[in-house]
């Protein structure tokens, strides 16, 4: 990889005639190209076969849609990255774009994880669990599912069928008796050897083979078990298997979507409509519907279909392996290219097509139909949240409407277990993905301190932002912070900004009425009196709803900051030991406590402990002690 940047002189035109200047120092090589303005920002991020031709498109005026067109007339410099093939030339062209976010490329801006389900083999009885993340556990891993909602369902559906366990390791270790999931008939109870090592190795191959679509053969062997059973006067075997093939049959009669013809494929439409797009996609594995996603990349007008499912693929797969078979509601430009790159991510061969026909032009055609009806959902509330903006401004004599506002709360129990949570709100709605916490850390604070945890909470997001984006050159600078609070703390507030050098970000504090009534509430503003607003007022039951989401994402992470402190113990605090040596530990001591006062041959006794880490542990806690 090359680079042929030259940096713009003071007097290098701008617009067409910037571009047509770069032309003499281009070559045909392929490579990536940055447009950027005035500013050195990064207007497009594009990739060529040739460099030369592709810039020379771009250097004289005529042809260009009203998009293009700007954005050309904005460059003032350009940058270049020659590559050895234009497969390398598009992996760096997705890099850059995630990672600039260009003004005028296509950026898909919610590219979160998807969720599996893991059969771990960790164990003589293996587990089946929802897994999300790196795939660092021994197993089979079985997706990807379009949501955790998707992922319970089947979970739920496989105890049924196969009644395989979904408890903990340390659980299954230390039960004497079946649980309630034996008594309801979604378990085989392996805990307490209610079946057999052999038995259950058996169903969880049984439940392997439904999630590979192979449920057709399976069901037919289950049959003809069960007449062998009936034949050999085995009834009470023959109706365990009647059970489990009417479980099956139910199962494959709830998924709606079931294509014969079609074992793997994701399937991705595209709709465009007032300047916006919805991209749906459908996870279509072992036959089954594992469920669909939308997604609302970030496209300008003018844009067509074409250039919004290429971007998309490009991103959409950049951390995530492709299938065998990615159906596209529209052809796009480069698709043997996008076929090499992502064939080469695998190691194995991936196909695009656009299906006009039969049961594959079905799936597109319901994959587009709900693309555009999640685009109209989204454009009618995008049209309402507006409107709601619009009079938040109106209500609190802001200038503009807020296009990012951001909400702070906090959570604890008598000062444990502190923590902040702030939530974002736009035009779009809420934005989830721009949710953070914040676990307090100054031990300091007394406890109860809610303006001391405030404190902390917003100086550390300012001093972030302050650090990563000095300039305001992104949209990650709010517009108005809500405060859940009174004058005390928007005072408290206030000073807290003053220190930091942001004193022109509006803040409102929400308290309670006289009554603490939905509906009485006060609003305070810096050196302004407090007021209210008419109860059946739209913009109050909108800062009603912005602060009831705060509070509840708040609560949501005390209560998983709780959860984990509960399970911790000090064996957590000593180098070496893992959740599966702290298992074992446990295991075979009966608490943390007794691990502290065992002695070194002890603890040398115990399965999976050397006599090094033996004597760290009992170091660990003789030091303590």
């Amino acid at each position: 990889m090359t680079d042929l940047t030259a940096q713009n002189p003071p007097d290098r035109p701008t617009g067409f005639a910037c571009v047509q200047s770069y032309l003499p120092s281009l070559d045909n090589s392929p490579g990536v190209y940055r447009m950027l303005d005035a500013e050195s920002r990064v207007l497009y991020v594009g990739k060529a076969r040739s460099l030369k031709k592709r810039v020379a498109n771009y250097a004289s005026p005529g042809g260009h849609s009203p998009r293009i067109d700007r954005m050309i007339r904005e460059t003032a410099s350009m940058m270049f990255l020659t590559t050895r093939t234009e497969t390398e030339a598009l992996l760096l062209e997705q890099n850059l774009i995630k990672q600039l976010k260009p003004r005028y490329n296509v950026l898909l801006r919610d590219d979160k994880s998807f969720p599996h389900i893991l059969v771990s083999k960790a164990h003589a009885f293996p587990q089946i669990k929802k897994h999300r993340g790196a795939r660092k556990e021994k197993g089979g891993y079985y997706g990807p599912f379009a949501g955790a909602g998707a992922v319970n369902r089947t979970l739920n559906q496989l105890q049924r069928v196969f009644l395989l366990r979904n408890c903990p390791d340390a659980t299954f270790e230390s039960r004497t008796r079946p649980c309630l999931l034996y008594q309801i008939k979604r378990c085989s109870a392996p805990c307490v050897g209610k079946i057999s090592e052999q038995d259950y190795a058996a169903l969880v191959a049984d439940a392997e083979r439904f999630l590979q679509g192979r449920s057709t053969e399976m069901q037919a062997e289950l049959a003809k078990q069960m007449e062998q059973a009936s034949d050999a006067l085995e009834f009470e075997r023959a109706a365990a298997l009647r059970d489990r093939i009417r479980a099956l049959t139910q199962v494959q009669s709830s998924q709606g979507i079931n294509p014969r013809g079609v074992n793997e494929a994701d399937v991705i439409a595209v709709h465009l409509e007032g300047g916006q797009a919805c991209v749906q996609v459908f996870f279509i594995r072992a036959h089954q519907n594992w469920g669909n996603q939308d997604f609302y990349p970030r496209v300008g007008a003018g844009i067509e279909e074409a250039e919004v499912l290429q971007a998309f693929l490009g991103q959409f797969y950049d951390t995530k392996p492709p299938p065998n078979l990615i159906l596209l509601s529209h052809p796009i430009e480069d698709a043997d290219l996008m076929t090499q790159a992502l064939s080469d991510k695998i190691g194995r061969k991936v196909e695009l097509a656009v299906p006009m026909r039969g049961e594959k032009a079905e799936l597109v055609a319901n994959a587009a139909r709900n693309a555009r009806e999640s685009l109209g959902r989204r454009l009618s509330e995008t049209v309402a949240q507006a409107k709601l903006l619009r009079g938040l401004a109106e209500a609190f004599d802001l200038d503009t409407p807020p296009q990012r506002v951001e909400v702070y709360d906090n959570s604890h129990i008598q000062g444990a277990h502190a923590v902040g949570a702030m939530i974002v709100a736009g035009p779009e709605g809420f934005l989830k993905s721009q949710y953070r916490k914040f676990n307090i850390r100054d031990d300091a604070l007394t406890p109860g301190d809610d303006f001391g945890m405030m404190r902390e909470m917003l100086t550390r997001r300012f001093q972030r932002l302050l650090k990563e984006d000095p300039d305001r050159e992104t949209d990650a600078w709010p517009d108005l912070l809500l405060i859940d609070g009174g004058a005390g703390q928007v005072s408290a507030v206030a000073g807290i900004m003053a220190e930091l050098g942001v004193t022109d970000i509006p803040m409102i504090g929400v308290a309670k009425g006289i009554d603490r009534d939905a509906g009485k509430e006060e609003f305070h503003r810096p050196g302004r009196r407090p007021f209210a607003l008419r109860r059946n007022d739209p913009v109050l039951y909108f800062i009603q709803r912005l602060r009831d989401e705060a509070h509840r994402y708040a609560i949501g992470a005390h209560r998983q900051k709780r959860a984990k402190a509960v399970g911790a113990t000090p064996l957590d605090d000593i180098p070496g030991v893992g959740a599966t040596r702290k298992r074992a530990l446990l295991t075979h001591f009966g608490s943390a406590k007794a691990v502290s006062r065992a002695g070194l041959s002890d603890l040398k006794a115990v399965e999976g402990i050397s006599d090094s880490l033996a004597e760290t542990i009992y170091g660990f806690f003789h030091e303590r002690g």
